[in-house]
């Protein structure tokens, strides 16, 4: 039977999540369903005007946004697939509608040697190591960190550059939709982007693969 890179992840610690956030994350290349959701975040963008004109420039690359507003609509769209390496893989494109903007926030997260390691914008050309648990109460909380560029040569950033990201998702049995928290935290100017809301999921059937339209413009091996 396939297992969803993160059902390889968490091994049998899976089982411990809530069951809504089994089906979300059981995605895997032989499903044949893409997901779907719609949703809004309370707040999104970066709350540190410091570093707004490099998201700015991050924006370009489809990875992250300088703007920092209230009530944004989103959708996710979610594939899981084999990439060109042969790594098992789930890709992930968000649109998100700011008041002014529309903005892309793609990447793809690939189980390689025993690991998750996520592709961040158009042309992958940065990578974190993403680590995932189960907390006591069944959510998915997930850490990224070990930034890498890679810029023709393979770049790790040292603490002091880098940032790390915390993701906690969970099913809210009250709203009956998922919510989900999103901090990437500087240790020098603290949270540089945020974003946290609701929203709702559904799986379509489809011939399976990763449809050409949603494909990064370069794929990267390296780790």
């Amino acid at each position: 039977m396939t297992s969803s890179i993160y059902q390889q992840a968490l091994g049998a610690g899976f089982s411990r999540l809530q069951p809504e956030l089994q089906e979300y994350f059981s995605l895997h290349e032989d499903s044949r369903v893409y997901g779907t959701g719609h949703g809004t975040f309370d707040v999104a963008g970066s709350p540190a005007p410091l570093v707004r004109p490099f998201f700015a420039l991050a924006a370009k690359e489809n990875s992250f946004f300088p703007e920092y507003e209230n009530n944004v609509d989103f959708t996710v769209r979610n594939w899981a697939h084999r990439d060109p390496f042969g790594r098992p893989s789930l890709t992930a494109r968000r649109d998100l509608s700011f008041s002014k903007v529309s903005r892309v926030f793609e990447d793809t997260t690939s189980w390689a040697d025993g690991r998750l390691v996520d592709y961040l914008g158009a042309h992958r050309r940065m990578a974190t190591a993403l680590t995932c648990e189960v907390t006591g109460s069944g959510r998915m909380r997930m850490v990224s960190s070990a930034t890498r560029l890679f810029a023709g040569l393979r770049l790790p950033l040292p603490d002091a550059v880098g940032a790390q990201a915390y993701m906690e998702q969970w099913w809210d049995n009250d709203e009956h939709r998922f919510r989900i928290k999103t901090n990437v935290l500087h240790r020098q100017l603290g949270p540089v982007l945020v974003y946290a809301g609701w929203f709702t999921y559904e799986l379509t059937e489809y011939d399976g693969g990763l449809p050409p339209d949603v494909a990064p413009a370069r794929w990267e091996l390296r780790t």
